[in-house]
């Protein structure tokens, strides 16, 4: 008997554009012989589904279900495609937990905390498994010093909002005039700012998750941009930046960030498909972590469909593995 899943997607965030392209690609590529698709796109407006008929359905919010044609619809797992608020940072995934669905995600808890990167980076620092970059942490109510903030940071450093995605709203700051600038546009998209040291070095990504216990850890990627750092313009404008899949680094180097990544996955308690970055410094030969993604994009030209490509899977086996794998844990 076929599975309803529903497909969620959309979100509040300046992100949703780019969590539609994703839901289109994962809309595609989930097996139709094994899953009956309902895409239900969330926006502040209303959660909503709309079928073929073109008629748009509410969801019921109090259990998560769908009315079509009098026929109460129930679902059997949800896959999350919300990049950014309240896809990412542990609003769904709550509900979703009160609710006993399961879902293709990080739980509540690794969700919110994976989506703030600096109290993600504290966290990771505590862990004495990588290097993590010097910062200070500022708030839009607080009342904060940019002469003491460049006393305890060495130029040149990241603005970036502590709760986004894409790069947006982010700045690299050179010089002590740009900094202030560089807050008062991170703070337009944030109330919290993280403001960390540059770390000169080759920026690498991992995907990987777990399948019946076992990991799958993708093949790396490394992302070249033209631009002075890997900011929204370079990730979505075509010859703006170039991806390496696999990536060109040295095997050691390789291998040190995968082992880095199922270590940082276990100690999160991470769940479904993850995509972690890093900088590995050359020089010193030193691996800095960057960040964790816990709804990594799903467009076609994405990286993680990249990885999957070049580990000789289809997207398909690779969505349905997700799926299969949150009804597992259930």
């Amino acid at each position: 008997m076929k599975k309803n899943i529903a497909l969620v997607a959309g979100g509040y965030s300046g992100e949703y554009v780019i969590s539609v392209q994703s839901a289109a690609v994962i809309e595609k590529h989930l097996d139709s012989s094994r899953y009956n698709v309902y895409k239900i796109a969330i926006t502040r407006d209303g959660w909503n589904y709309t079928g073929a008929d073109g008629q748009a359905v509410a969801v019921d919010r109090n259990d998560f279900t769908l009315t079509i044609n009098g026929n109460k619809i129930k679902f059997d797992a949800v896959f999350i495609g919300i990049h950014g608020t309240p896809g990412e940072d542990g609003r769904l995934q709550g509900y979703f937990e009160m609710l006993d669905i399961p879902f293709t995600s990080c739980g509540m808890v690794t969700s919110a905390l994976t989506f703030n990167k600096s109290y993600c980076n504290k966290v990771v620092a505590s862990l004495n498994v990588v290097n993590v970059s010097k910062s200070v942490h500022i708030f839009r109510d607080q009342p904060f010093d940019t002469k003491a903030i460049l006393q305890e940071l060495q130029l040149p450093v990241f603005v970036k909002p502590a709760e986004g995605g894409s790069s947006i709203g982010m700045s690299k700051v050179n010089t002590a005039e740009e900094l202030e600038p560089a807050i008062e546009k991170a703070f337009k998209e944030d109330v919290q700012i993280l403001i960390e040291e540059f770390v000169k070095g080759r920026e690498i990504t991992c995907g990987l998750y777990k399948a019946n216990g076992e990991f799958t850890v993708l093949p790396a990627t490394e992302i070249l941009s033209t631009k002075e750092f890997f900011d929204y313009e370079a990730k979505y404008t075509p010859g703006k930046a170039r991806e390496v899949t696999p990536a060109e680094a040295p095997e050691e180097v390789i291998s040190l960030i995968q082992a880095t990544a199922r270590k940082l996955y276990d100690k999160l308690n991470c769940r479904g498909i993850v995509r972690m970055d890093f900088i590995w410094e050359e020089e010193k030969n030193r691996l800095f972590f960057l960040e964790v993604n816990t709804m990594p994009g799903q467009s076609e030209n994405s990286i993680v469909p990249q990885q999957v490509r070049a580990a000789g899977k289809t997207l398909q086996e690779f969505y349905g593995t997700l799926i299969e794998e949150c009804l597992r844990k259930k």
